[in-house]
């Protein structure tokens, strides 16, 4: 699988869209999602709450377990993605495009320095790649 560019990283498999106006989307994984299984539902999020970096941000619910999706970086929720509510599977079906979880608001950009780009979550992780 080749990422996106523009995508930051974590060990736990969550990414997050940095488009250099403070504001990106998060998700897990392509890697992560095959991890899961099949996804029956999304636990997202309210509008309006704050997490700090490494917080439970969601939780998704396969036919093996539950889950937990953590924040990327301490971030305010400005939105999330309903259609996940009603169609949970578009997390294995485009874990890096329709099945964002949340478009956040970064509250310290500082805390991008720590996650991966690209190369080095491929070489953090040489099986993520297909």
């Amino acid at each position: 699988m080749s990422y996106p560019t523009n995508y930051r990283y974590t060990k736990q498999h969550e990414w997050i869209e940095v488009n250099g106006t403070g504001v990106g989307l998060v998700g897990i994984t392509d890697f992560a999602q095959k991890q899961v299984g099949d996804v029956v539902y999304v636990g997202l999020p309210k509008v309006g709450g704050t997490f700090k970096s490494g917080q439970e941000l969601a939780t998704i619910e396969s036919t093996k377990a539950v889950f937990e999706v953590f924040a990327p970086v301490s971030c305010e929720v400005l939105e999330v993605n309903t259609s996940l509510e009603s169609s949970p599977e578009k997390v294995n079906g485009d874990p890096h495009g329709a099945a964002w979880f949340a478009k956040v608001r970064i509250l310290d950009t500082a805390e991008l320095a720590s996650l991966m780009d690209e190369a080095a979550y491929e070489a953090f992780c040489p099986e993520c790649k297909s």
